[in-house]
C-alpha cells in the first residue's frame, strides 16, 4: 500500500506510512515540560530529556506546540520567523536532537505550524505596512475604513472587539481573528501560499513527521469582506469562545471556512506526500459547522489525513446521548472523513474539571477515548490525572484571561508546569522561579509518586493506551452498533481478524448489559461477566472479544 492509498472499511494498517490512522497522540507544550536551564521556561532540551518517559506511555507520536521565534504576545501562536527556534526554546541544533532522540525512541514529531496569521513583528508584516505598493503589501488582509472611518466590517476576534485594526502607516485596517499583533495573511495572494508552502517544506526537509496545523480553517476569508450574520441565542455555545465573548454571537460565514481554502489544502497535502510517512492534522474552529468541515478537509486522500473539531472540548461533558449524536452527526457530514479526539489541550479547562469528574469516571473515559474510531490527541499532565489548576489574577500570563477575567480565567490554568516529582523545587519542572506557578495539587500527584503506585492513574492510561496497541480493530476497524441505554454507551469495533464489543457506564448508578449474541471471551473488565450478562457498577467497563470458528 503506499502513501496514497487508505485501507478499506475494517482493514488493518498495512504501511508504515498509515502509522496516524488510529494512532495516539502526546502533545507537548513546551513552555512547560520541562526547564533545563533554569530560567523557569521549558525548552527543546528538557522535552529531549524527558522523552523516555513519554516513550514509556506506548503512545506513537508527539505534537510540539510553537517553539518559532516569537515576541510571545500569544506564547508561540504569534510567529515572527517560521524558520528558526527562538532562543528561549534552545536553537536548530536542539530541535534536531529532539528529533533524533524522539526516532531512536521509536516516537513520530508533529511540529505546530501557525499558517493563517503571524506576529506584527515578522519581516513580511514590517515590509507590507510600509506602504501600500510594495512587494508585500497584498500578503496580509488590509481593508479602507468606511465612510464614517469604522472598520470595514462587523467581523469580530476570538480575543475580543473587532477584528480590524488601525494602521497609520497605510491608513487602512489590517485584519486579526485574534490579538491586534496577530495580523492576518491574505492566502488570496499566491505568493503567500508558495512562501507557506516553503515553511512546510523546510521543517519536510528537516526530518519532521508531519503538522498539527492551528486553525486550519481561518486560512482563506471572503474577499467582499461581507458581514457576519447573527447568530440566534439558541444557537450559541462555548465550545470556541467563552459565553461572556460577543464572538459567540455571529454567524462565521465570512471571516473564516471559506471553499477557496480547499484547494490549498490540496496543495499541501501534495508536498506532504513528497515524503515518506508523514501526516497532517488540521485545528477547527468552527463551533457550528466543525464536523461538516471535518468532512470536506478530510475527504479522499488529496486533502488531510485527518482533523479535529471542539465536540469534546466543550464544556457540557460526553455523556453516552452525547457521543451518539457526535457519531451520527459525523457519519452524515464526514461518513469517510477521519476524525482526531482530545478531551483536554493547551486551549480548553482540563476535562478533570470541565466536566468534573472523579478518578475512575477518568479511568472510564480514558479507555472508551482508546475504544473510539478515530485518533486520539492525549494533553500533558492528563495521564496523571490533573484537575484544572487555579492561577491567581496577579500570575496570570494568558491575555485572553486577562480580557475576560473572573467571568473566564482564561488557558493558564491548563498550561502550569509538568509535576515530576513531588518533593522537588517546582515539582522538577525546573530551578528558579516558573513562568506559571507550579500547582500544589498537581504536585501531589507528580509522575515519580504515581510511579511507585500500580494503581495509580498513569499506569491506567498505560494500560489503555497499550489496549488500543494490541488490537487492530479499535485502531483502524470499523465502528457499528453505536447505541445507548440510559448512560450505557456500546458498540462494535471489527476488522478482518478480530471483533470486538464494548460498553461504558458513562453514570453513577450500577446497570446490568446484554452482549450481542455469539460467544466472546474476555478482553479488559471493570465489571463482571455471567453469560450472556454483565453487571456494571458506576463507571465501570468492558470489552469483550468475540470467538470466532
Amino acid at each position: 500500500m503506499n502513501a496514497q492509498m487508505a485501507p478499506q472499511p475494517g482493514a488493518p494498517v498495512e504501511s508504515a506510512a498509515d502509522w496516524w490512522r488510529g494512532g495516539v497522540i502526546y502533545q507537548i507544550y513546551p513552555r512547560s515540560f520541562q526547564d533545563s536551564n533554569g530560567d523557569g521556561i521549558g525548552d527543546l532540551a528538557g522535552i529531549t530529556q524527558r522523552l523516555d518517559y513519554v516513550a514509556s506511555l506506548g503512545v506513537d507520536a508527539i505534537w510540539i506546540s510553537p517553539f518559532f521565534k516569537s515576541p510571545m504576545k500569544d506564547f508561540g501562536y504569534d510567529v515572527s520567523d517560521y524558520r528558526d527556534v527562538d532562543p528561549m526554546f534552545g536553537t536548530l541544533a536542539d530541535f534536531d536532537a529532539l528529533l533524533a532522540r524522539a526516532h531512536e525512541l521509536g516516537l513520530k514529531v508533529m511540529i505546530d505550524l501557525v499558517l493563517s496569521h503571524t506576529s506584527d513583528q515578522h519581516p513580511w508584516f514590517t515590509e507590507s505596512r510600509a506602504s501600500r505598493d510594495n512587494p508585500k503589501s497584498d500578503w496580509y488582509v488590509w481593508a479602507d475604513p468606511k465612510p464614517d472611518g469604522t472598520p470595514p466590517n462587523n467581523w469580530l476576534a476570538i480575543f475580543g472587539g473587532s477584528a480590524w485594526h488601525w494602521d497609520a502607516r497605510r491608513q487602512q485596517y489590517y485584519l486579526h481573528n485574534f490579538l491586534s499583533s496577530q495580523p492576518d495573511l491574505n492566502f488570496h495572494d499566491p505568493q503567500v501560499q508558495e512562501a507557506l508552502l516553503d515553511v512546510a517544506r523546510f521543517w519536510l526537509d528537516r526530518g519532521v513527521d508531519g503538522f498539527r496545523l492551528d486553525t486550519i480553517n481561518f486560512y482563506f476569508h471572503d474577499k467582499e469582506l461581507r458581514d457576519n450574520p447573527p447568530l440566534p441565542q439558541e444557537a450559541r455555545n462555548d465550545s470556541i469562545a467563552p459565553q461572556v465573548n460577543p464572538y459567540n454571537h455571529q454567524d462565521h460565514l465570512y471571516s473564516k471556512s471559506q471553499p477557496e481554502n480547499l484547494a490549498f489544502l490540496e496543495r499541501l497535502r501534495a508536498l506532504t506526500d513528497a515524503y515518506d510517512a508523514r501526516a497532517c492534522l488540521g485545528e477547527i474552529g468552527d463551533a457550528q459547522r466543525g464536523l461538516e468541515i471535518m468532512g470536506q478537509y478530510t475527504e479522499g486522500e488529496a486533502r488531510m489525513h485527518m482533523c479535529y473539531a471542539f465536540e469534546f472540548l466543550e464544556g457540557r461533558r460526553a455523556t453516552a446521548e452525547r457521543i451518539v449524536e457526535v457519531f451520527r452527526d459525523l457519519e452524515a457530514a464526514a461518513p469517510d472523513g477521519w476524525p482526531c479526539w482530545a478531551f483536554s489541550n493547551h486551549d480548553v479547562q482540563r476535562h478533570a474539571s470541565r466536566w468534573g469528574l472523579s478518578d475512575e469516571a477518568l479511568r472510564c473515559y480514558t479507555t472508551l477515548m482508546m475504544c473510539l474510531r478515530g485518533s486520539v490527541c492525549l494533553y500533558q499532565g492528563e495521564e496523571l490525572g490533573l484537575p484544572e489548576a487555579d492561577v491567581a489574577f496577579e500570575d496570570l500570563q494568558d491575555p485572553y484571561g486577562i480580557e475576560f477575567w473572573p467571568e473566564f480565567k482564561g488557558r493558564d490554568g491548563c498550561r502550569t508546569p509538568m509535576a515530576w516529582q513531588t518533593q522537588a523545587e517546582n515539582a522538577g519542572f525546573g530551578s528558579g522561579k516558573s513562568w506559571l506557578p507550579v500547582s500544589p495539587v498537581h504536585a501531589e500527584a507528580a509522575v515519580d509518586r504515581q510511579e511507585q503506585d500500580p494503581d495509580a492513574m498513569l499506569h491506567h492510561y498505560r494500560q489503555a493506551i497499550a489496549l488500543r496497541g494490541a488490537h487492530t480493530a479499535l485502531q483502524t476497524g470499523a465502528q457499528s452498533d453505536l447505541r445507548t441505554d440510559g448512560d450505557v454507551l456500546s458498540f462494535t469495533r471489527s476488522d478482518a481478524t478480530e471483533t470486538l464489543f464494548c460498553a461504558f457506564n458513562l453514570g453513577g448508578d450500577a446497570v446490568e448489559v446484554t452482549l450481542p449474541n455469539g460467544l466472546w471471551q474476555e478482553e479488559r473488565l471493570g465489571a463482571k461477566l455471567e453469560g450472556q450478562r454483565a453487571a456494571l457498577g458506576a463507571w465501570d467497563y468492558l470489552i469483550v472479544k468475540q470467538v470466532r470458528n
